[in-house]
């Protein structure tokens, strides 16, 4: 489990976190969302170690990060794929991990093969694409066996194949028990994969709810309708107070109502339906709406004056 319990960073002026108050629980996958320049980084790197909170408290299954004896074998963290020695191979940039915090050497050749990197243990890791780059990068993230794990754009420069078996990976890891802690900008992956979400927006949280109550408070969801008596459906939901639009292949779309409320007002108005489902928005729509108001860097579509809100991206 990770908690962040009033985190706050500064850096001069500029307040990257503001007051941050979270908890990441174990046997699930996590996804932490916002803009650009949201503070995502930042929190990350402060929950590792790697910047000092300016205010409040972080603990990883109860102890701070630097407290950790031997952190890799607790927590394992993919934040930057491409910071790597590049002369290095692949086997001995893990080797050299795996020795500062006492891990068996055997375990290298574990990882690798997990990652699908075998055949190319012995070459320097300056020649990998991204895609490889990020499979070495997860294997030093798994190379401690930890219980807690955090990635950063995993799936950047991976193909479909790669980006389903990390999509796979993050699942079987956390129905092991493990604490699994994503951030992505890519909100198709993680409609695929998460099962809990945390939302920031200028450092500030925003949600943190299950994926799929932060879908359903979306204002894009509906219910999708079909019924040979349209003109009186539309008349009774609006009696209910909610609003409908027809859609070119003539089903109705309803707003305002639930599944269950529709189905029950055709039932007492005598009304026979041919369908009615439930038409959620996506993530990426409940995500656009949620974050709106928090978002740094603003340009207009093609044709229009362009505008831009200046902002740091950390």
């Amino acid at each position: 489990m990770i908690e962040v319990r009033g985190l706050t960073k500064r850096y001069g002026a500029k307040v990257a976190v503001d007051n941050l108050t979270f908890s990441i629980q174990s046997g699930q996958v996590t996804g932490f969302l916002g803009p650009n320049g949201a503070g995502k980084t930042t929190t990350m790197r402060c929950i590792l170690g790697l910047d000092y909170p300016t205010e409040g408290t972080i603990t990883v299954d109860g102890k701070t990060y630097h407290d950790m004896a031997y952190p890799m074998r607790e927590v394992g963290a993919l934040l930057d794929a491409k910071a790597v020695h590049g002369g290095r191979s692949a086997y001995n940039h893990l080797l050299c991990l795996a020795q500062t915090n006492s891990l068996p050497k055997r375990r290298v050749g574990e990882v690798l093969e997990l990652v699908g990197l075998s055949d190319v243990a012995k070459k320097r890791s300056k020649g990998f694409s991204l895609g490889m780059s990020q499979r070495l990068g997860i294997a030093a993230t798994l190379l401690g066996d930890p219980k807690v794990l955090m990635f950063d754009e995993p799936v950047n420069g991976l193909d479909p194949e790669g980006i389903l078996w990390i999509r796979n990976l993050m699942k079987a890891l956390a129905a092991e028990g493990r604490t699994v802690f994503v951030s992505s900008h890519l909100m198709s992956e993680m409609e695929n994969t998460a099962d809990h979400l945390i939302v920031i927006g200028r450092g500030k949280l925003i949600a943190a709810s299950s994926m799929k109550e932060f879908v359903a408070g979306a204002s894009g969801s509906s219910v999708r309708v079909r019924t040979p008596s349209a003109d009186q459906l539309v008349r009774a939901v609006t009696a209910k107070g909610a609003t409908s639009s027809t859609d070119d292949d003539g089903a109705i779309e309803v707003r305002g109502m639930s599944v269950e409320q529709i189905g029950d007002l055709a039932f007492s108005e005598g009304i026979r339906l041919h369908e009615l489902t439930m038409v959620r928005a996506s993530l990426e729509e409940a995500f656009m709406e949620l974050t709106a108001d928090s978002v740094e860097y603003r340009a207009d579509a093609p044709g229009q004056q362009a505008t831009t809100t200046i902002g740091s991206g950390v």
